[in-house]
């Protein structure tokens, strides 16, 4: 789904995933004015796993006030209920999704403490929900609980101007990226807690945590020259334990999907590249997807080996990746019951051509015992077989 030339409507400014019931899964784009007859907008799209393509009319559609601004950015709670919105009007707006996906609305709400803070570069929330965090133009940096919206960490000189962040598994800590420098916080506490070390000549741009469960990593995209690597960083000490070169231009933009199996990078001449975080090896490399463009938005599907890119020049473009296929959980399943079914079958055989349950084998020479034994024995035998006798009173 890209920018027709010929569309009333704007270019694409961002986009994001929504996780919806019933392994569904929804597009949200947000899209710039153009001209006075054509304003802000959200759109809400369906995707077609079948295809792999986006809805070609959106399900329900919002329009921004004047005043408002255009999208900058959008950040989608981890429930798919809502997502918050930075405008360039400088505020955040929350949105609400009611309704069934046929009949799909947006309820907009105003954010207090979100209100006339200036262009957020960034916004995000945290894995399980329960936190959200704005990076601003301005350097200022906000972190606050969800939904309650209580201030956790409020700085206004965390650095020039923020670019880059993100929520580690766990919450602990929140990495952010401006100027070449990436600094680490403690959610907790709300403090500062270190600043990554690098050569004079690197600049560090953007950062994502491991999110798989077993690797407390933190992956940041390095530019040294005209040189692009990725560092990769132990969180446990915060000392860099290593690097690898896996793209030829910048990256602009740094993703990595929910389970946390890969790790996928969009560059500034419009390529992508996804690799595989256990070996840091490329599974996947789309050249040119974004012609010539900066790639401005970069998102796995929840559910699909599918990413969601964006683009001012080529608007919103879906892609299916050529990685390795996931095991089903009904294959799982599948692969369990043959294996029972297979020890069943062994123990069977074993328990049938055995002397006693707890002997091994027979021998060649063992006698065999009789396949059955009958569960009744007959009373008349029984009493044949009283040694005793009767006895004399």
């Amino acid at each position: 789904m890209g920018n027709d030339s010929g569309s009333p409507q704007g270019p694409v400014t961002s986009g994001s995933w929504i996780r919806r019931p019933e392994n569904l899964n929804l597009v949200v784009l947000g899209k710039s004015r153009r001209g006075s007859s054509c304003p802000s907008l959200l759109e809400i799209f369906y995707f077609d796993p079948k295809t792999t393509s986006l809805s070609t009319s959106p399900l329900t559609t919002y329009v921004l006030e004047a005043e408002e601004g255009d999208p900058v950015a959008i950040a989608v709670h981890p429930s798919g209920d809502d997502f918050v919105c930075a405008l360039s009007n400088g505020s955040c707006k929350l949105f609400e999704l009611y309704g069934r996906e046929t009949n799909l609305k947006l309820l907009a709400k105003e954010l207090v403490p979100l209100q006339d803070i200036g262009r957020q570069n960034c916004i995000t929330f945290s894995v399980d929900g329960s936190k959200f965090a704005a990076g601003g133009l301005d350097g200022h940096l906000r972190i606050m609980e969800w939904p309650g919206m209580r201030m956790i960490l409020d700085e206004p000189r965390a650095h020039k101007s923020i670019r880059d962040m993100d929520f580690s598994l766990g919450s602990e800590f929140l990495a952010s990226t401006s100027d070449g420098l990436a600094r680490i916080w403690n959610i907790e506490d709300g403090v500062l807690l270190s600043t990554l070390s690098r050569n004079s000549d690197e600049k560090i741009e953007l950062c994502r945590f491991s999110k798989d469960g077993t690797k407390p990593f933190l992956f940041c995209s390095v530019q040294k020259g005209d040189t692009s690597v990725i560092a990769v960083y132990d969180i446990s000490t915060w000392n860099k334990i290593g690097h690898k070169k896996l793209i030829r231009k910048s990256a602009s933009v740094m993703s990595i999907s929910h389970d946390g199996k890969y790790l996928s990078l969009g560059s500034k001449d419009g390529d992508i590249c996804v690799v595989e975080v256990k070996k840091m090896q490329i599974h996947h490399y789309s050249r040119r997807l974004h012609l010539g463009t900066n790639i401005s938005s970069l998102e796995f599907c929840p559910r699909e080996r599918v990413v969601l890119t964006t683009s001012v020049e080529w608007g919103a473009l879906v892609t299916k990746l050529t990685v390795p296929k996931d095991w089903k959980e009904w294959q799982i399943y599948l692969v369990l019951l043959g294996l029972f079914l297979a020890s069943a079958i062994a123990f069977y055989i074993f328990f049938e051509n055995s002397d006693s349950f707890w002997n091994f084998p027979m021998g060649k020479d063992q006698p065999a015992r009789p396949r059955f034994k009958p569960m009744i024995s007959d009373p008349q035998s029984y009493d044949d077989q009283n040694i005793w006798g009767p006895v004399d009173m």
